[in-house]
C-alpha cells in the first residue's frame, strides 16, 4: 500500500511505503464510519481485509485522500494560527487501555484543551459544516473513547479556499452505539461469519455553536418569524392575566368560575384553567 504521509511536523510529504496488513490487528477511526455506514459492500470488504483475505485499497490513485495528506501540515498550521492553540501528538498510534483491538491513529492532540484534532480536505461544492460533522462524527467520537477525551476539533479545508474549524463533544449513548457494533464487527472477524449492516439509529451528536447565520432567504423562518411578532404582545398579556387571576383565586377554593373561564386547584395546589361556552340568551320569539 502506498500513499502520501509527512515525515515531521514540517517536514515536506512525500510517497512512502507502510506494511499493508499493519490496520489488520485493530479497528481504527477511519474503520469505524464504516462499521456505522451504510454501504453493505464497503463493510464486507473492510471484515476482509481485516481477516487477510484482500489487501487494503490502495488510495495512492485517490486523489481526495492525496489532497487530504498534502494539504495536512498546511492544515494544521492554519488551525493553530487562527486558535492560538498548539498541536502535539502529531501522527501518534494509540491503544484502548481495556479493548486493545480498539486503536486510534491520530492527526494530534490539542495540547492546552486535549480535544481530538482531526484534519480533513473536502470539496466546497454542497459543502456544510453539519454534513462534515455527520460524515466524520463516527471517527472522531471513536478516537476520543480510544484516549479518553471529552473534546474533538474537526479542522476542514475546503477545496473553494475556506477554513473551518468544527467543535465536537463527546457523547456517551452514540459512543456505546459504536462500541457496540465495533464489538460485533470485530466478533465476525474473529469467527469468519460476514457482518451485516448494523442499522443502528444513531442520535445526532451535540456540536458546539459557534456560528451566525443569515435566516433572511428562509420562507419558513419569515412565516415564524411574523407569528411570533404578531402573537408576542398578546402572549404576555395572557400570561400576565393568568398569574393575577391566581392571586385573585380564594385560597380555600377548589374551583372558581366566572366570565367564560373555570380554575381548578388540585391536590398539590397548582391552579390550572380552562375556557367556557358562554351562552348568549336569546329573545323570546313573537
Amino acid at each position: 500500500m502506498t500513499f502520501l504521509q509527512s515525515n515531521g511536523a514540517d517536514a515536506p510529504n512525500q510517497i512512502i511505503r507502510f506494511n499493508p496488513y499493519d490496520r489488520r490487528h485493530f479497528i481504527g477511526g477511519s474503520d469505524a464510519r464504516i462499521i456505522m455506514g451504510d454501504d453493505q459492500e464497503a463493510l464486507v470488504r473492510l471484515w476482509r481485509e481485516k481477516r487477510g483475505e484482500v489487501e487494503p485499497e490502495d488510495l495512492a490513485d485517490n486523489l481526495i485522500v492525496q489532497l487530504g495528506t498534502v494539504t495536512e501540515v498546511l492544515n494544521r498550521a492554519w488551525y493553530q494560527k487562527s486558535s492560538g492553540q498548539t498541536i502535539k501528538d502529531i501522527q501518534k498510534r494509540v491503544r484502548h487501555p481495556v479493548h486493545n483491538w480498539m486503536a486510534a491513529t491520530l492527526d494530534g492532540v490539542v495540547e492546552q484543551t486535549g480535544a481530538v484534532f482531526e484534519a480533513k480536505f473536502m470539496l466546497p461544492w454542497a459543502f456544510t459544516e453539519e454534513a462534515a460533522a455527520d460524515k466524520h462524527m463516527a471517527q472522531l467520537q471513536h478516537n476520543m473513547w480510544v484516549i479518553a477525551a471529552r473534546n474533538a476539533v474537526l479542522s476542514i479545508v475546503t477545496g473553494g479556499g475556506k477554513w473551518v474549524e468544527i467543535k465536537v463533544h463527546a457523547d456517551p449513548l452514540y459512543q456505546h452505539l459504536l462500541l457496540t457494533a465495533e464489538k460485533k464487527f470485530w466478533r465476525c472477524v474473529q469467527t469468519g461469519e460476514p457482518p451485516l449492516l448494523f442499522n443502528i439509529e444513531t442520535p445526532r451528536p451535540r456540536l458546539e455553536a459557534v456560528k451566525v447565520v443569515d435566516m433572511s432567504a428562509s420562507n419558513q423562518w419569515a412565516q415564524l418569524a411574523a407569528t411570533y411578532l404578531r402573537t408576542r404582545e398578546a402572549h404576555g398579556e395572557h400570561e400576565t392575566a393568568k398569574a393575577d387571576l391566581k392571586k385573585a383565586m380564594p385560597e380555600d377554593a377548589k374551583e372558581a368560575t366566572g366570565h367564560g373561564i373555570k380554575a381548578k386547584r388540585s391536590k398539590s395546589g397548582a391552579i390550572s384553567f380552562e375556557a367556557q361556552t358562554v351562552e348568549v340568551p336569546h329573545a323570546p320569539i313573537q
